[in-house]
């Protein structure tokens, strides 16, 4: 029995007109590349990646919870765009995924056998750069578990993988793993701006030999950036990436920066996420202009089984050609005013819930657990 619908007369995302004249060029993208350079997320994409969750990862304790998430995740993205999943389980997977889902929404899917550590595609999957002479290029940076809190070997070579087996086609390998970096930690516009946090990025436990202005110049080469944005203020209780961007600030289209603000005095965040707001208000872009701000609420505070305040966040949202996904926490109020920001950051997209309680109860959330792949890209 099918546990998510398609609404009537909808098909798979290919049959869309709108999508058609997308990929076909016929709609003008967000961004127009005259560089070389690391593509933004609202760049026009060939699809999303999910790293599928299973009884050998840390999530072996709620594996039907999470598991239910990923359905929904895996539907939202599939009747939209198309999905490669990866897992060491891909029939399995698949199996499950026919017998809930639409048989026109699993069409649009791919699965890759590849084992895994973890499911957080975000920081263990490509990062690509477009623009230059060599075309797409798909950058394979090191990933060590944030810092080595986690076993990470296998995750570190599902790029690898996947690319030797042709799970994803049209694009130039490129080895970067002499250097750690996840792709939660930055934020691009395609312009040549990079916004992240120095508590991640300067932390001695990812890339101990290089200071700041070393980092910057690795970052110019490999991503095609030049203006640095650093917040040094700012953290969510509970997050173990040693403050990823996605989690408290993100770059939008129309020199945008959508953040977390904490209005409630008696949170501890507030004090830490007003300092951040005033970083964010100073921010300047190449042309001196201050950035269009947009803020999005705290979550009510959740805590896991032992009183510990799990990452809530609506920051951690996916942007897709017609849509973004962004993660609900079942507040009502909180939930829509971040829909409300959201469709203002991203006027001309459809802003979508996805349930994500139960990914938080593993320190992270919606754009954790997902990487977009841009146009010119193929799954197979």
């Amino acid at each position: 029995m099918a546990l998510f619908t398609l609404p009537p007369k909808a098909t798979v995302p290919g049959a869309y007109p709108d999508f058609l004249n997308f990929v076909e060029g016929n709609v003008d993208p967000d961004v127009t590349l005259t560089r070389r350079t690391l593509l933004p997320e609202w760049y026009p994409q060939s699809g999303v990646q999910l790293t599928w969750p299973h009884a050998g990862t840390d999530w072996a304790y709620m594996l039907p919870e999470v598991t239910e998430c990923y359905l929904r995740l895996a539907f939202e993205i599939a009747r939209r765009e198309p999905l490669l999943i990866v897992s060491p389980e891909p029939e399995d997977v698949e199996r499950l995924l026919r017998e809930k889902l639409p048989a026109a929404v699993c069409d649009n899917m791919v699965f890759a056998a590849c084992p895994t550590n973890d499911t957080w595609a975000r920081d263990h999957a490509f990062l690509t750069v477009g623009g230059g002479s060599a075309g797409l290029e798909l950058l394979d940076f090191r990933f060590n578990g944030w810092g080595d809190k986690f076993k990470s070997r296998l995750d570190n070579a599902i790029n690898r993988t996947i690319f030797d087996r042709g799970h994803i086609l049209g694009g130039t390998y490129t080895d970067c793993l002499d250097f750690c970096l996840e792709g939660g930690s930055i934020e691009t516009d395609g312009r040549g701006t990079l916004l992240t946090t120095a508590q991640c990025l300067l932390n001695p436990n990812r890339n101990p030999q290089y200071g700041q202005s070393e980092i910057e110049d690795i970052l110019a080469r490999r991503l095609g950036v030049n203006h640095f944005l650093w917040l040094t203020e700012g953290y969510l209780a509970g997050d173990d990436t040693d403050s990823h961007i996605d989690t408290l600030a993100r770059l939008c289209p129309d020199n945008t920066i959508l953040y977390v603000k904490c209005a409630d005095k008696n949170d501890e965040h507030f004090a830490a996420l007003q300092r951040m707001e005033e970083q964010i208000k100073a921010f300047r872009t190449p042309e001196g202009e201050p950035y269009r701000l947009i803020t999005v609420p705290m979550p009510p505070a959740v805590y896991d089984e032992e009183g510990d305040r799990l990452p809530a966040t609506y920051a951690n949202y996916l942007v897709m050609d017609k849509a973004v996904l962004y993660p609900t926490y079942g507040s009502p109020e909180t939930d829509e005013a971040a829909r409300l920001a959201i469709i203002k950051a991203y006027p001309s997209r459809e802003a979508v819930g996805v349930p994500c309680n139960a990914l938080i109860r593993q320190h992270g959330s919606l754009h954790c657990a997902t990487m977009q792949y841009p146009r010119g890209l193929r799954f197979a």
